[in-house]
């Protein structure tokens, strides 16, 4: 089983989203991870989570060809 890591946090989904396709048009497999409490959907945030193997090509990625 893979050990995920967290490489980015929203409390925004459609960039949670952008963050993880560009992630995988690069070849990194990502996984979206919500916790916002679903009855309310204010409070918690939403995650990528990449392989730990991945997590500092993942990392550049979105520091150097991300932005908001």
């Amino acid at each position: 089983m893979r050990k995920w890591q967290k490489i980015f946090e929203s409390d925004s989904p459609i960039r949670a989203e952008i963050v993880k396709g560009v992630l995988e048009e690069k070849g990194i497999v990502a996984v979206i991870l919500n916790k916002k409490d679903p009855v309310y959907k204010i409070h918690g945030s939403i995650e990528v989570m990449v392989s730990a193997d991945e997590a500092i090509r993942a990392i550049t990625i979105v520091e150097n060809e991300i932005s908001f």
